[in-house]
């Protein structure tokens, strides 16, 4: 790596009917994912939804029980993970305390056994790079969070691999620290180009930094999208909930009266409706009829927290308005705005003509 940071070439990954059984536990059960060569992608979901044991897959750390891992377009399922030409990074840093921060970064590539002047040449640009020039003869109890968050990044990109693994490897910091660390992380992977695949269980991260997120629910892929895509069309009452902050409020159809008897008569079947936030907006003559449970004044926006008989739906209100909790309000939407999902299965639902008549009504 010259002080100029050629880009590094990443890799694409295929995952290939992955499943991943202990004794009776299903940890993955039948995963497929592409990865493009250069992307960044987050592994999404709950805890124990199975990200990490499926990064673990990718690393060679553990092995899949069934399927297979291609990397470009080798199978490396069973290759050890020195010979998968890739780096990780993790929640704990695991640097070596008794080693300064130039030390740590270079580590790997004195075990590799690269000559002295390499390695000087790529530690000064990596550490230009990743702002630790003022830090390299520091220990790493002398360092913040985000310090050694950086050198731990900086041992990894300086690996020059094409590929860069990483679970939830800002899950220690706090909030402010964790934002500015997702722009450089998001901006480091761009400008060197190595594919990123990067576990987290906070939508917001997922969001904000991937080319795609693949969420994950008990060891299954949910949905695959892009990040615009995931939120403005979940397939699933699941991703629905999952996605947004606060998340798509879901109620029963009956909640909308006459009309939403008719949503279901035309689909055929028990819904779910959806509606974002920021789809719902308090109007005089709104087609929902709610009482205001709890308004939460946030600056730019108030967020209500609307009941219509036992059903909540949020909603985004602007920060000028003042709402009074207990009193009655009505809310509208336009039509287009309405998710629906099928109540037995969650699965999202396409809108039929006939549906698209009956909310224009």
């Amino acid at each position: 790596m010259s002080a100029a940071h050629p880009a590094h070439h990443g890799r694409s990954i295929e995952l290939m009917a992955i499943s991943k059984q202990w004794d009776s536990v299903k940890a993955l059960d039948g995963v497929n994912i592409s990865i493009p060569a250069g992307s960044f992608t987050a592994l999404l979901g709950p805890s124990g939804c199975g990200k990490s044991t499926l990064l673990r897959i990718i690393a060679g750390l553990e092995v899949a029980s069934q399927g297979k891992v291609l990397i470009g377009d080798e199978d490396v399922t069973r290759r050890p993970p020195d010979k998968r030409d890739l780096s990780m990074v993790f929640q704990s840093y695991a640097l070596f305390p008794h080693l300064d921060v130039a030390e740590n970064i270079i580590f790997g590539l004195k075990t590799r056994r690269e000559p002295k002047n390499l390695r000087t040449e790529k530690l000064q640009a990596v550490a230009e790079l990743m702002g630790l020039e003022q830090l390299l003869h520091r220990k790493p109890g002398e360092l913040s969070g985000g310090q050694q968050q950086r050198v731990a990044l900086a041992r990894a990109v300086i690996a020059e691999r094409s590929i860069c693994l990483m679970d939830e490897p800002l899950s220690n910091l706090d909030a402010k620290l964790r934002h500015e660390m997702r722009v450089e992380l998001r901006a480091l992977q761009q400008k060197l180009g190595f594919t990123m695949v990067y576990v987290t269980h906070d939508q917001a991260e997922a969001i904000t930094m991937a080319d795609q997120v693949v969420l994950l629910r008990a060891g299954q892929v949910e949905q695959i999208d892009a990040p615009r895509a995931l939120y403005e069309r979940p397939r699933t009452t699941f991703a629905a909930r999952f996605i947004g902050t606060p998340p798509m409020s879901l109620f029963e159809a009956s909640a909308l009266g006459p009309m939403g008897r008719q949503l279901e008569k035309d689909a055929g079947t028990n819904l779910l409706l959806g509606l974002r936030p920021e789809a719902v907006s308090p109007a005089e003559d709104g087609l929902l009829k709610a009482t205001i449970a709890a308004a939460e004044f946030q600056g730019a926006d108030t967020m209500l927290d609307c009941l219509i008989g036992n059903e909540k739906i949020t909603v985004r209100a602007s920060g000028r308005s003042a709402f009074v909790a207990g009193s009655a309000v009505s809310l509208s939407f336009a039509p287009e705005e309405l998710a629906l999902f099928d109540k037995a299965t969650g699965a999202r639902l396409l809108k039929s003509q006939k549906l698209i008549e009956t909310l224009r009504s």
